[in-house]
């Protein structure tokens, strides 16, 4: 069904936030918005023709045609409200500080941030639950939209075919430590060493971790995030993949931290902290450096606005 827009053309620049999914026990639920940002610029075009820029993290990774992601997105919304006969290409300019394939939510900041700017290009004819929707259809589950859409501390599920989502702001004061290293991994293959089945004392230790993991966000209880990011679902099996995975999240403990988990499906492992987050991160990257791995730490902490457009303007 079409649904009539205001036609605000020019163009928009948003700013979209990394994300951390799982963290720990909250396979594909839980997921939290962090203090790195890609940004990009739109404008939509009646012909099809593409003039596609990318800069930074993975730029030369960024398809430069119709393939392109977040052409991918735009042309979901515009199928969603009517128009994809409309606008057929765009120009496009991609500032990306997240690091590709490394568990950070970069796909994510990709479909929210392209729906985000054609949104706005387009007059706003969808609310950020129905942008959510979209994007959860082409990321696959909601774990990592859901805060990139809300900033924030998020919980999701799917229902009735769609997302449902609560995000806040959790009341502890926290930083995020992230130990990126040296090499990607797929979601695919981090995907494929899962069981099918888990027995069902795993399955309820997760439930358990889980809802004791949102209650301590909410509440600011930052002494049971310890307890509360463990997990039995993902972490037992993935962990492999990463080399030296456990001697980096006993050397984050060491050094401070209440609690560490992976970010996403990996390779990078978060540890969050209320103090010493250089230790921490330095704890961490030798850790890493031990098992033969280079890596590198940033400190985050978290973002609490989620996709924002932060200008638009008639002309480029």
């Amino acid at each position: 069904m079409e649904r009539k827009t205001n036609g605000a053309g020019g163009v928009v620049r948003v700013r979209v936030p990394a994300t951390s999914a799982n963290l720990g026990p909250g396979f594909d639920s839980l997921g939290i918005a962090l203090t790195m940002y890609n940004e990009l610029e739109l404008e939509l075009y009646r012909e099809e023709k593409f003039d596609i820029e990318s800069f930074g993290e993975g730029a030369e990774m960024l398809p430069t045609d119709g393939t392109n992601m977040i052409w991918g997105a735009v042309r979901r919304l515009l199928s969603r409200i009517g128009q994809a006969d409309e606008y057929r290409g765009m120009k496009l300019r991609m500032y990306s500080r997240i690091p590709v394939s490394r568990g950070l939510g970069s796909s994510a900041a990709a479909i929210v941030g392209g729906l985000r700017a054609a949104n706005e290009w387009l007059g706003r004819p969808l609310g950020k639950k129905e942008l959510l929707g979209i994007a959860t259809e082409l990321e696959g589950h909601p774990d990592n939209v859901a805060p990139a859409v809300y900033g924030g501390f998020s919980v999701s599920v799917t229902y009735g075919g769609g997302p449902e989502s609560i995000s806040f702001r959790p009341d502890i004061p926290l930083k995020a430590v992230v130990a990126v290293p040296d090499f990607t991994l797929s979601t695919r293959l981090a995907r494929s060493v899962l069981p099918d089945t888990v027995p069902r004392a795993d399955g309820v230790f997760n439930v358990g971790r889980a809802a004791l993991l949102a209650a301590a966000m909410a509440r600011g209880k930052a002494g049971y995030l310890k307890m509360a990011l463990e997990d039995r679902l993902h972490q037992p099996y993935r962990k492999s993949l990463i080399p030296g995975f456990d001697d980096v999240t006993e050397a984050a403990g060491k050094a401070g931290a209440a609690g560490c988990v992976l970010s996403g499906a990996g390779p990078s492992i978060i540890a969050f902290t209320l103090e010493k987050e250089a230790a921490v991160g330095d704890a961490m990257v030798e850790a890493f450096r031990a098992n033969g791995t280079e890596a590198r730490a940033i400190v985050l902490s978290i973002d609490r606005e989620g996709a924002k457009v932060i200008s638009h303007r008639r002309e480029w």
